[in-house]
């Protein structure tokens, strides 16, 4: 079945440019393939992008000052791809805001797969769940929204289903494998890390104070769970 998804693919790789586009068309997805950020960024100001697959080891700007930009602007999800197989860059490609990450060299049916769980939580839509309040924390799942004391937060997909997933069952603690399944439809093998990664990037958009959590708690030996009685905002 063809896809209305459009996928931006930037790699100084000519042979792995042409892969994943090819490969990405020929499943059905609209594809464009750069070369650099500069083009990057020129392709995102001409047309709507619902994905980035993005190697982290660019010519003239790092793909770590890329996604960083990314971030700074746009909600679209990103895949990091990485030639290193060391945890510290998946981790600190993670901490960047990067939604997933495929390690080089790698097989187009795996990187497949991660789009397909990448935008499915993106386009997920919680068709009747009104939008809750916890404290200063308005949760809007329907709209894809959360608000902070009025303010509306930059979420990225995968931290915005991480908190609809807590939030929605207050006080149950959730291994890290279990969040990785609700939020990756699967638990990939060695991915548990990410998740603290994503939860840090959480705590630091919706805790006044981020080293002390009221919402999102952890659960030493076990995993994290969300606060079952949030008491008022403290001032900052």
């Amino acid at each position: 079945m063809e896809s209305t998804d459009h996928i931006l693919v930037v790699d100084d790789d000519a042979e792995i440019r042409q892969l994943l586009g090819d490969y990405l068309r020929k499943n059905g997805y609209a594809a464009t393939t750069v070369a650099d950020g500069k083009a990057m960024r020129a392709a995102l100001t001409r047309v709507h992008i619902d994905l980035i697959v993005l190697d982290l080891m660019l010519p003239e700007t790092s793909g770590w000052d890329v996604c960083r930009s990314v971030r700074e602007i746009f909600k679209i999800p990103v895949i990091m791809l990485t030639a290193r197989d060391d945890d510290s860059d998946k981790i600190a490609g993670l901490e960047l805001g990067a939604d997933d990450y495929v390690t080089k060299p790698f097989n187009p049916r795996e990187l497949l797969a991660r789009v397909l769980a990448v935008l499915r939580r993106a386009s997920d839509q919680e068709q009747g769940q009104p939008r809750v309040t916890f404290g200063a924390l308005i949760i809007d799942p329907e709209r894809h929204e959360v608000y902070r004391e009025g303010q509306p937060l930059a979420l990225t997909p995968t931290e915005f289903e991480l908190l609809r997933a807590l939030s929605a069952r207050p006080g149950r603690v959730f291994s890290r494998l279990q969040l990785l399944d609700l939020v990756q439809g699967e638990a990939f093998e060695g991915y548990e890390r990410a998740i603290d990664s994503h939860i840090k990037n959480l705590r630091q958009k919706i805790e006044v104070n981020p080293r002390r959590p009221r919402y999102v708690l952890t659960v030493f030996g076990v995993g994290y769970k969300f606060a079952e009685q949030i008491d008022e905002e403290p001032l900052s």
